[in-house]
């Protein structure tokens, strides 16, 4: 793991000449036996705001709950076709980017080696970046679109179907409802990460800047970035970061509270979610501790072995062939209504784009700093082209096999009669899929494990990438901070729980994701005009 002493470029270099030194506006101090290293006024605006918020919503939770379960739907239905033209960009960006010249740049310089293996760097990153999603939404939402799609008043102003349905043909349904899916999890997030995580590796290893969001826009405003203008974005990517990490810890405790309750019968309560969330968080705090490597890498590895190992009992003991088969048949869909699902413009299934797409750019776009600083610090010494193929591409193409795996057994199950699943709570779907095939007891266990480790890896990673935004650039802050950070997260969680329940935390999601857009597609011209000054061979 590169720390500050070990940034420097390799080779032919392109540091940018500028006096900022890393941590020169931290104030460093003791408290008892604590080290502190914060950057002033960052850590201090965004610190003292997130525990403003969090007592607030603690103390009023029907206030804010009303609050926040206005605001969610007022600003997808006011700016979805901003969240969709935002995410059409990203991908177009970074595409264009990977088979352009510029994709022969080394992150590091042109003698840098990489960090970590495939396989540790692979694990990393896809289990930062959307390990519960696809745990949460893996049955559920394919079941949704479906259902949806196949509905008699698909395509009515009141239907949920995407695009305009296809009411009463099940095989034109599964299609529609399966591109769907991975038009919300395929290229569109993975380019918004990739479009953070190059940023931010292109200026801290190649530049030789802080690995700070503010570094991005040095293209841009020049020595501004370490004024208030980077103070602003900085600030901005930690409020991001914060409730975007939220949201998912708050599914994830939803579906860990479900799937303990379809086991055990331990009942669900807002009890047994603080307890869970509480439980986790305790546990986060542990890998925060003992460091990226002995911590956040190991976990994400053992992640990887028992998602590989859930999936693959499923595509072997589920309707293996039609799963095999599936896969490019969806694959097929996905390609096929890649435009129509992109366009911003001139559609009527404005539940589908509004409470779904635009949900979920704002909810990526959210998790980019936390997922693109975390994917930035592990993917020293990788070329441009190969830092995008594998973060776009290979990602998608697996988020496409565990959407037709699960969802795609789901659908058929509910197309042989088996209507529970339909008619179960979107946190239970899972569980309840499994219970028609072998050894359900086992492997419903093994999906309530997968997330538990994913809600740790997300809960402390996303504390070493607020640290580092928080102590200026610095990776290598006292441990004292990450801590800090991480209990915030774990109580943030809980007060929008207690305080809307999900509907709260979309919301949260939502109103840090919007301003971020804006930010990140200044981020796009930044990083173009940063590569094109790369010296190259």
């Amino acid at each position: 793991m590169p720390t500050d002493t070990d940034l420097t470029p390799e080779g032919n270099t392109g540091l940018i000449d500028t006096d900022y030194e890393i941590g020169q506006d931290n104030v460093e101090a003791s408290v008892g036996p604590f080290d502190f290293d914060i950057h002033n006024p960052v850590f201090v605006v965004s610190g003292l705001t997130i525990v403003l918020f969090t007592t607030l919503t603690l103390l009023f939770p029907e206030t804010a709950g009303a609050f926040l379960f206005w605001l969610r739907p007022e600003l997808t239905s006011s700016f979805d076709w901003f969240f969709l033209t935002a995410a059409n960009i990203f991908v177009l960006t970074v595409v264009g980017i990977m088979i352009s010249p510029l994709g022969r740049i080394r992150l590091g310089g042109p003698d840098a080696t990489p960090d970590y293996s495939y396989a540790g760097w692979f694990a990393m990153l896809f289990a930062a970046g959307m390990g519960i999603g696809l745990m949460f939404f893996g049955v559920s939402e394919p079941i949704s679109h479906f259902s949806a799609a196949l509905a008699d008043n698909a395509g009515a102003p009141e239907s949920w179907a995407p695009l305009a349905g296809a009411a009463g043909d099940e095989e034109a349904a599964r299609r529609l409802g399966m591109a769907a899916t991975i038009f919300h999890w395929g290229l569109h997030p993975w380019a918004i990460y990739a479009v953070v995580g190059l940023s931010l590796a292109l200026f801290a290893y190649n530049k030789g800047l802080p690995l700070s969001v503010r570094s991005i826009f040095y293209p841009i405003f020049g020595e501004r970035i370490w004024g208030w203008p980077g103070h602003v974005i900085d600030v901005l990517a930690v409020f991001a970061t914060l409730f975007g990490l939220a949201t998912s810890l708050g599914y994830g405790a939803e579906q860990a509270n479900a799937g303990l309750e379809f086991l055990f019968g331990i009942p669900v309560s807002e009890t047994s979610k603080v307890t869970l969330i509480a439980g986790i968080t305790g546990i986060a705090l542990i890998s925060v501790v003992a460091g990226l490597d002995a911590g956040v890498k190991r976990l994400s590895e053992i992640n990887l072995v028992l998602a590989i190992m859930l999936l693959a009992f499923v595509i072997l003991v589920g309707p293996t062939l039609a799963i095999l088969s599936g896969f490019v048949a969806n694959l097929v869909a996905y390609v096929t209504e890649l435009v129509p699902l992109s366009n911003p413009f001139g559609r009527e299934d404005d539940n589908f784009r509004q409470d779904w797409t635009a949900f979920y750019w704002a909810w990526w776009i959210s998790w980019s700093p936390f997922v693109g600083m975390f994917i930035a610090r592990v993917s020293r010494g990788r070329s441009v082209r190969e830092f995008i193929f594998c973060v776009l591409l290979i990602p998608s193409i697996v988020s496409v096999l565990w959407m037709t795996a699960f969802g795609g057994t789901a659908i058929t199950f509910v197309t042989q009669g088996f209507e529970a699943i339909v008619d179960a709570p979107t946190e239970l779907r899972l569980f309840t899929m499994l219970s028609e095939l072998p050894l359900a007891a086992i492997t419903s266990f093994v999906g309530i494990v997968l997330v538990i480790v994913f809600f740790v890896t997300s809960s402390d990673s996303g504390s070493l990438v607020i640290d580092t935004i928080t102590a200026g650039g610095k990776v290598d802050a006292p441990v004292a901070q990450r801590v800090f950070w991480c209990l915030f997260e774990g109580l943030v969680a809980i007060a929008l729980l207690l305080g809307g329940g999900l509907a709260a935390l979309q919301a949260a999601a939502v109103s840090t994701g919007l301003p971020f857009a804006a930010v990140l597609l200044l981020g796009c011209v930044a990083l173009v005009k940063g590569l094109r000054a790369e010296p190259r061979d």
